[in-house]
C-alpha cells in the first residue's frame, strides 16, 4: 500500500521543489524587501503535457517579482494588499484585495507591492511540463 503512494508522493514533493525553485524570482527594487512564493499544490492536467501549479506570492512593501515571463498563462487573484501590475503592452494597473488578473503565455509583466503593507495574491499557473514556471527578464 505505502509504495504505490510513496513513489507519486516523492515526484511531487521533487516537482514542487523545483518549481519552488523556478518561482523565487529577484527583486527589482533593492534587497531589503524579499518576495515569498508559497507553494501550495502541483498536478498533471487532462491536457497532455500541461500542469497546474498554485503558489501565494507574499509581497513585503515595496517587494517586487521582477520582470519576468511564464510559459503559460497565470491566474491571480488579490488576497490583500496593493500590487501594482506592469505588462507589456498595456497600461499599469494598481490591483486591490479581491481584484483579479490574467497574464497570457509569453508575456513580460512584474508585479510590485506599492502599498503600505503586505500583499498576499493567490496565483495559479497552467504551463508546460519541464519547463520552469518562470523566467527572468534582465533589464
Amino acid at each position: 500500500m505505502y509504495k504505490n503512494l510513496k513513489t507519486p508522493f516523492l515526484k511531487q514533493t521533487a516537482f514542487g521543489l523545483l518549481i519552488l525553485g523556478s518561482l523565487t524570482l529577484t527583486l527589482a527594487h533593492g534587497e531589503q524587501a524579499k518576495l515569498v512564493r508559497v507553494p501550495l499544490q502541483t498536478h498533471d492536467l487532462s491536457t497532455p503535457e500541461k500542469v497546474v501549479v498554485q503558489v501565494r506570492a507574499e509581497f513585503p512593501e515595496s517587494a517586487a517579482a521582477g520582470r519576468h515571463t511564464h510559459p503559460g498563462e497565470e491566474i491571480g487573484y488579490i488576497l490583500e494588499g496593493q500590487l501594482e501590475l506592469r505588462v507589456d503592452g498595456q497600461p499599469t494597473r494598481i490591483l486591490k484585495a479581491g481584484d483579479v488578473f490574467f497574464i497570457p503565455p509569453g508575456v513580460i509583466h512584474d508585479g510590485i507591492n506599492t502599498g503600505s503593507g503586505m500583499t498576499k495574491v493567490l496565483a495559479t499557473y497552467v504551463v508546460e511540463k519541464g519547463k520552469p514556471v518562470a523566467t527572468l527578464i534582465p533589464n
